[in-house]
């Protein structure tokens, strides 16, 4: 009986050991300012790149990246905040960035959501919310809505949590030109 007692203190020891010495892997809140950015690969569209089928976050290496969350296509709010930064694609480029939403919906549904409501940006699918959930902006089965402005080093600049859809693409564009 002895022997079984001390065998289950050196585990329950070295358990906890383990537990305050492993590196935390995996985001499970909301990356803070200054972080860097966590990494990401997904399938996606884009009306403007159409052979391109996959995105990283290198591909936006030494530019800006908008990068929000959002619940699900077709919805109001989402397509509100979706337009807002359509409209203000061409003043994001201006300030050397890109515009990146993120959601559950697969690819289909968002080549639809850009071809009916005109979005002119890339759309990514993350439909087991691994990504999000990096993000901590995943509420299953859905994002939720929080968006991250990510500077051309990789690094979380500004972010906003569980954001209003309206006028929300104007308060991240004044918020980038303060940083550019």
């Amino acid at each position: 009986m002895r022997i079984l007692f001390k065998s289950f203190v050196l585990i329950i020891i070295s358990l906890l050991l383990q537990i305050t010495i492993l590196p935390v892997s995996a985001y499970d809140f909301a990356p803070e300012v200054g972080d860097y950015a966590p990494e990401f690969h997904l399938k996606g569209i884009n009306s403007n790149q159409k052979n391109k089928k996959e995105w990283d976050l290198s591909d936006y290496k030494n530019k800006w990246l908008v990068l929000y969350f959002y619940p699900k296509d077709f919805t109001t709010g989402c397509t509100i905040e979706a337009k807002g930064f359509s409209q203000l694609k061409n003043q994001f480029k201006l300030n050397n960035a890109q515009i990146v939403g993120i959601s559950a919906d697969d690819e289909n549904t968002h080549d639809k959501f850009c071809d009916e409501k005109a979005i002119n940006y890339t759309l990514l699918s993350d439909p087991k919310g691994m990504i999000s959930e990096r993000y901590g902006s995943w509420l299953p089965p859905y994002s939720d809505r929080n968006t991250f402005l990510i500077s051309p080093d990789g690094k979380i600049a500004y972010r906003w949590i569980s954001v209003s859809p309206l006028n929300h693409a104007k308060e991240v564009l004044s918020i980038l030109k303060k940083k550019v």
